[in-house]
């Protein structure tokens, strides 16, 4: 399939992406860049000059909300993408609220218990939608530890283990490498298989 007739199809797909820290800004400027219709962006926190390592932010931006600047940061890259952005804590009923109209909702949040919650949500209420989680990117290295397990509409990537701490903290490279694993589910879910 050409680029272009990729970019149509893509035109008409929103994603939801719930968190806009490491895994979050860079599925979404992943997803902006090849042309997804609409991404409605969710998140509570504001960009620390620590996110830099790993985030989708500039260093002017240091003290502002993540949502908001997300989408311009998006505009610059891809002004056709329309970009619902919300400064918003997320519970069940903002989950339905914002994402239950959209064709794929990505979980991009850094506390388990805030991923549990998504989760259980959208597979309770929203049975029919698929959901992406980045489960485990923390450290550098080890490649080959980083997989997809797909349950159904679940679809999970990451070592599954390499929880973030202070001691081992989320860096650009595993982060970008799922972030972007997770946005080409999003994409094989919006378009197909490829081959």
């Amino acid at each position: 399939m050409r680029f272009a007739d990729i970019k149509e199809k893509l035109k008409t797909k929103s994603v939801a992406i719930a968190g806009c820290g490491g895994l979050g800004s860079n599925a979404a400027v992943a997803l902006a860049r090849v042309g997804v219709g609409k991404l409605i962006i969710a998140d509570d926190d504001v960009i620390e000059e620590g996110n830099l390592n790993r985030q989708y932010y500039f260093y002017d931006q240091i003290g502002k909300p993540k949502a908001p600047s997300l989408k311009q940061n998006i505009a610059r890259i891809n002004p056709a993408v329309d970009v619902a952005a919300h400064i918003v804590k997320l519970g069940p009923k903002e989950v339905l609220d914002l994402f239950s109209g959209c064709d794929v909702i990505l979980e991009a949040f850094d506390k388990s218990a805030m991923k549990e919650m998504i989760i259980e949500t959208v597979l309770s209420t929203l049975p029919n939608m698929p959901i992406v989680s980045g489960v485990g990117m923390a450290g550098w290295g080890g490649n080959e530890s980083i997989t997809i397990r797909h349950s159904g509409n679940l679809h999970l990537v990451g070592d599954g283990v390499s929880e973030a701490s202070e001691n081992n903290p989320p860096l650009a490279p595993r982060v970008g490498i799922v972030s972007n694993m997770m946005a080409n589910i999003a994409l094989e879910l919006l378009l197909g298989k490829d081959r």
